[in-house]
Order: structure tokens, then C-alpha cells, then sequence
């Protein structure tokens, strides 16, 4: 890699839930070149101008030959995904000289110690960090964005908001600010990021190697949301059925159901974990990218109104 600024991008998951948007923000850019790893056999679409290269897990030199002369890899699956898939990409991506990476983050501040030890599913994201700097062939950047905003006020039992039956549960008081990002702003994050130059005196990727940074859209409470879906649908809070849980209780209980296989057990623990009162669902006191990157700010009802169109018409259960 000779030149100052990334060129070559291979994304892992380009079709999917969020990396549509990473995939299509690069290409806006004019400044990429956008590789997607994919599996035979795979139905998402990828956007016109994205170059697919096939893979198999179960032969470590394909991945290897995919990566070979990319200045970074964007690595976006959903979070169920096995640790071990993305384990191989990064092997991969150092044996294919890929100077840089972004793990699979997406999601709350996996470098808050609470949260890893409170929420499962964001142990193995300290585990691939801590696997890119051992093996020392690529750094990282990972990219903390908090939960995705349209995808998770459209799902009843993750914001508490249940559009479709008008009726919401506070996690105590409902005025636990939270950081949550939408699609698109991922996508301009990925997108800014990956266009600053790599060494500069000013902003640049070196000064944010092998660090967890933090982007978002919003940094609210249920009780904004839930005012940000009033002005949308022309209602008001006595056309709403409205009730109080302690989150802690609501944590826990979900942890409990999730331990007997009940997916919706799952996702009330995730979720209402970031609503403790301990900070640790709110970046901002970290600091965010967004001023760096010049990331817009963004009208929240726009965002309110797509996820009740999503909720209209996906489900999740």
C-alpha cells in the first residue's frame, strides 16, 4: 500500500442490514473500491459497481485469495454470527496483508467492562480485538455506533415502544438517555472514516489505530422517542397505554428466559441493559466522531417515521 488514503475495500456482509449502507456510502465517495466477500448461494443484492468474490469458510485460502491487495476490510454479520467466522477473516485478512480492519462492532460500547460482563454476545468482540493485536498484521478501528435506531424502535420488546398496539413500558422512569445511530449515519461513518488519510497532521487513521471509537445519530430517552412518535402519528400520550418497569428487573428477567431458549428473553436483557442509570448506554460523555467526520445532523422524526414503516410491514420474533 504506497499511496496516503484507502482505495481497496473488501466488506463482509455488504448486502446485509447495515453494510447496504456502508457498501453504498463508499461508493458515493468516488474514492473506493468496493470488493464483497460472499457465499455461494447467497440472495442479498449488492449494489451496482460492488465486485463479488466467493468464499468458503471451510477453505481459509479463499478467504485469503479475496483479500489479497485491499488496504481494509469491513467486517459486518449479524450478531449471532460465530466468533470463530470472524477469527478466520482476520487470520485471513493478515495473511492477506490487509493493513486495516473494522470488526463487527455496530452496536453499545463493547469496551464498557459492565457491559461485556452483563451482556454475553459482546464478549467475543473484546476476544477479536484482542486477536488483531496479537497477531500484528493489520491494526484496527472499531466502531461503536449504539443499537440501530429504525431497526430497534420497530422491535416492541428492544425500545419498549410497541407502535402497532399504541403502548409503551418506561424502563424505570423512561429517562435513561441513550446513543443510537440510524443506517445511513453508519454508513457516512464507515464511509468518512475510511476516506481520511492515513497519516496527516490532522485527522487521521493512525491517530485512531487499534482504538473503539464512537459515532451516532441521537442521544435519547424512551421518553423522547416515544414524543418523536407522537409528532409522527398525530397522536398523543392518552391515546397511549403506558407502563413502568425497573430495568434492573427487566434485565434480569430477561437473562432468565433467555437461558430457557426464549429469543424474546434475549433481546429485553440486551436492550434494557443500556438503559441502567450508569451511563453506560450514553457515548457522549466518551466523545463521538461525528464533528471529525462531518457526519449531519439528523431530524429524529425522519428516523421515527421509517421504523414505523418498517414496523408496518417486518417481523421479528
Amino acid at each position: 500500500m504506497t499511496s496516503n488514503h484507502i482505495t481497496k475495500v473488501a466488506i463482509v456482509g455488504a448486502g446485509g442490514n447495515s453494510g447496504i449502507f456502508m457498501t453504498e456510502a463508499l461508493l458515493r465517495t468516488g474514492k473506493h473500491t468496493i470488493t464483497a466477500l460472499v457465499r455461494a448461494g447467497s440472495q442479498n443484492k449488492l449494489p451496482d459497481g460492488v465486485i463479488p468474490k466467493q468464499i468458503d469458510y471451510s477453505r481459509p485460502e479463499t478467504l485469503v485469495e479475496a483479500l489479497q491487495g485491499q488496504d481494509a476490510l469491513v467486517i459486518t454479520l449479524s450478531g449471532g454470527t460465530p466468533h470463530e467466522v470472524d477469527l478466520s477473516l482476520v487470520n485471513a485478512a493478515g495473511e492477506a496483508g490487509v493493513p486495516w480492519i473494522l470488526p463487527n462492532e455496530w452496536g453499545p460500547d463493547s469496551a464498557n467492562k459492565d457491559l461485556i460482563k452483563d451482556i454475553p454476545i459482546f464478549q467475543p468482540k473484546e476476544v477479536i480485538r484482542k486477536a488483531i493485536s496479537d497477531l500484528g498484521k493489520s491494526s484496527y478501528i472499531s466502531v461503536s455506533t449504539g443499537f440501530w435506531y429504525e431497526w430497534s424502535l420497530a422491535i416492541p420488546q428492544a425500545y419498549g415502544i410497541d407502535l402497532s398496539n399504541k403502548t409503551a413500558t418506561f424502563f424505570d422512569e423512561g429517562e435513561t438517555k441513550i446513543s443510537t445511530s440510524t443506517w445511513p449515519q453508519v454508513g457516512r461513518t464507515v464511509a468518512s472514516l475510511l476516506s481520511l488519510p492515513i497519516q496527516a497532521e490532522g485527522a487521521c487513521l493512525n491517530s485512531l489505530r487499534n482504538q473503539v471509537v464512537y459515532a451516532d445519530s441521537f442521544t435519547v430517552s424512551q421518553r423522547d422517542m416515544l414524543e418523536s412518535v407522537f409528532r409522527v402519528t398525530g397522536t398523543m400520550q392518552s391515546d397511549w397505554t403506558i407502563s413502568k418497569q425497573s430495568a434492573k428487573e427487566r434485565y434480569e428477567g430477561g437473562m432468565k428466559d433467555m437461558q430457557k431458549g426464549d429469543r424474546i428473553g434475549f433481546v429485553e436483557s440486551l436492550y434494557t441493559r443500556v438503559f441502567y442509570n450508569d451511563g453506560s448506554g450514553n457515548v457522549e460523555s466518551k466523545g463521538t466522531l461525528n464533528a471529525l467526520l462531518g457526519l449531519p445532523k439528523e431530524d429524529i422524526d425522519e428516523a421515527t417515521e421509517r421504523a414505523i414503516e418498517r414496523s408496518k410491514t417486518t417481523t421479528w420474533s
